[in-house]
């Protein structure tokens, strides 16, 4: 009769940590911060169809590394939980803590039953009626969730990428500021013999959610007004900018598709249609 191998239930949970953690840390980081008009995503993505940055609901984000069909799926699951809420209660019931408690308990559940841990680090985001009132939770393969106040940095080198980041930050920097200094930190990791690195906005996913604007407050900084702030050192808020906010649904996952963070950049994809039903497409 051939004898099982035993592994002690601590081996197990260790080994399966080390493998999403080597699985996280491939990925390319992700910066989220707050400033003076609301809360800013920066993601460093080649990839123009797959998004690392989404809309959840009205005033809530979601921004995720790690392994891209596993996130969506979890991105997918808390618009759903956002959508039947705000329909069942109200609009105003849907919070940032509600999402990320359901995606530490979904987490938290394939972690210790699954064979196979996600192998992702997902952030989500409330805008407040301030700066101090603004909410960032991060929510790790395991299922712990921690409230961080002002920033969250995740991916490969999230460590360095606070630390450049976090002796600078202010709740009072404007868009520019606070747009410039996300990528001047991201840009700090990752250079041929530890020099920081140059990122075009090509290689950036810029979105914020606007405290100033009712509704829907989600919106994604793209062409020439992105590209104008991370070249005009002087750049401050001005119709260009708010011109280059724009309001697009996301896309559902398509079917196949590849791993986000780190075996390279994704393939172009077509990008799909709008999810029907979800808080993306709510009206303002």
């Amino acid at each position: 009769m051939a004898m099982q191998f035993y592994a002690s239930p601590e081996q197990i949970m260790r080994d399966r940590s080390e493998y999403a953690r080597k699985g996280i840390a491939r990925g390319r980081s992700v910066v989220v911060l707050s400033y003076e008009g609301g809360v800013l995503f920066v993601a460093e993505n080649l990839s123009t169809a797959l998004h690392k940055v989404s809309e959840i609901y009205d005033r809530i984000g979601f921004a995720a590394v790690g392994r891209y069909p596993e996130f969506e799926n979890l991105r997918s699951a808390g618009v759903r939980l956002a959508d039947l809420h705000g329909y069942s209660y109200g609009r105003s019931d849907v919070t940032g803590r509600q999402i990320a408690n359901a995606y530490a308990r979904t987490l938290g559940a394939i972690f210790t039953q699954e064979q196979k841990p996600y192998e992702v680090e997902i952030c989500v985001a409330e805008a407040g009626a301030t700066a101090a009132e603004d909410e960032l939770y991060r929510i790790t393969y395991d299922g712990s969730v921690q409230d961080e106040p002002g920033l969250v940095t995740m991916g490969g080198q999230s460590d360095a990428i606070s630390g450049a980041v976090k002796t600078r930050l202010r709740p009072d920097q404007t868009l520019a500021e606070a747009l410039k200094l996300a990528v001047e930190g991201l840009a700090s990791v990752g250079g041929e013999g530890g020099q920081p690195r140059k990122l075009a906005a090509n290689q950036l996913e810029v979105a914020v959610l606007d405290r100033n604007r009712p509704g829907r407050t989600f919106r994604r900084l793209t062409g020439l007004a992105l590209t104008a702030i991370l070249e005009d050192t002087s750049a401050t808020k001005s119709p260009d900018v708010e011109g280059g906010l724009e309001d697009k649904p996301q896309p559902p996952a398509s079917p196949g598709t590849p791993a986000d963070n780190a075996s390279g950049p994704a393939e172009p994809a077509e990008s799909p249609k709008p999810e029907e039903g979800s808080g993306s497409t709510a009206s303002e």
